[in-house]
């Protein structure tokens, strides 16, 4: 390796194979200021991520995780074994889905799957993979699923 140069853990477009998949080791427990900080920055003043009060009279009885921190923190459990140091772009998410509430406390851990790879007709040194990413709470229960499709650098030739 050459000073200055750096090797990722993210793979390149042509390392990857459809039916790739990957349990991500990083997990990650939500806390109070992560939910109450997201939503702040955001913009978000609904009182099911931020009123206790509400939130207990609600039919979750308890504050409600922001369903985009809990999608952000998905596609960010995911980025160190997929692509970083090898995106050019995010292209788009896809059928985001979350079909179980987060809450307070809950561990979060991810799972990543390649479903399509394909050329890329405008640049010839890259590639789009699309992952499908899941999001799994302490239960085993899935709480987010979307398809992310990435413009993925060709590994160079020395790679």
């Amino acid at each position: 390796m050459e000073f200055g140069e750096s090797k990722m853990a993210g793979r390149f477009f042509d390392q990857w194979q459809v039916g790739d998949t990957i349990a991500h080791e990083i997990r990650r427990t939500v806390t109070e200021t992560d939910n109450l900080l997201f939503s702040v920055m955001t913009h978000n003043p609904q009182p099911l991520h931020i009123d206790a009060e509400a939130a207990k009279a609600s039919e979750f009885g308890q504050i409600l995780v922001n369903g985009t921190f809990t999608f952000a923190l998905m596609v960010g459990l995911s980025v160190g074994d997929t692509t970083l140091g090898t995106l050019v772009a995010n292209l788009g998410y896809d059928k985001l889905v979350m079909p179980a509430p987060v809450f307070i406390g809950d561990t979060m851990r991810a799972t990543s799957e390649v479903v399509e790879l394909r050329a890329s007709k405008s640049r010839p040194d890259a590639g789009i993979v699309t992952f499908r990413h899941e999001l799994i709470n302490q239960r085993d229960e899935v709480v987010c699923r979307c398809l992310r499709s990435a413009l993925l650098k060709i590994a160079p030739a020395s790679a």
